[in-house]
Order: C-alpha cells, then sequence, then structure tokens
C-alpha cells in the first residue's frame, strides 16, 4: 500500500497515541511531572509576590507621576505583556497565509 499524505498522518497520530499511553510506564522527564510543574507554578508565583512586597519597601524616585505607584512594574509588565500579545494576534489576521498556501 503506497502512503498518501492522509495515510502518513493516520500513521503518525497511531504511533504518538501509543507512545502517549506508554509514557506513564516509563518515568516522566521532571519538568513534565504533574507535581514538578505545580511546585514550580507556586514558587514563581511566590518568588512574584515578595518582589511586589518588596517594592512597598523601596522609595521610588519617579520620573513621571504614575511610575511611582505601589507595584507599577508589575501591573505595566502585565498590560504591557497582554497588548504584545493581542499586537501579535492582529498581525496574525493581516499578514497570515492559508493552511493551504505551501501544498500548491
Amino acid at each position: 500500500m503506497t502512503e498518501t499524505p492522509a495515510n502518513s498522518k493516520t500513521l503518525e497520530t497511531d504511533s504518538a497515541t501509543s507512545a502517549t499511553s506508554a509514557a506513564p510506564a516509563a518515568k516522566l522527564h521532571w519538568l513534565v511531572r504533574k507535581g514538578t510543574i505545580k511546585v514550580l507554578w507556586v514558587l514563581g508565583l511566590s518568588f512574584l509576590a515578595v518582589l511586589v512586597y518588596l517594592d512597598g519597601s523601596l522609595t521610588p524616585h519617579p520620573h513621571f507621576g504614575i511610575d511611582g505607584t505601589f507595584g507599577f512594574h508589575a501591573w505595566y509588565g502585565l498590560l504591557t505583556c497582554i497588548a504584545m500579545v493581542l499586537v501579535a494576534k492582529l498581525l496574525g489576521k493581516f499578514i497570515g497565509r492559508k493552511d493551504t498556501y505551501y501544498d500548491d
């Protein structure tokens, strides 16, 4: 039987499914384990909370009025990150190609 793109996707899916089902039997990498992921989230969020807490103990030297507010760098970074994601999605709408662009 010749292998067509549809057949190869089916074969890849079958092999991926069998590899996934065999994964719990094998020892997972430490960064993929659920317990490790939970610990990393707790540590990361705790570290960020400590940084925001320590921001209150610093004497701000603002160059503009708003950058002297409590937690400025935290909320400014979050809003900037959200804005970058939204701009990237908007750019993707304008410069994106159809899924079949390279098939022709």
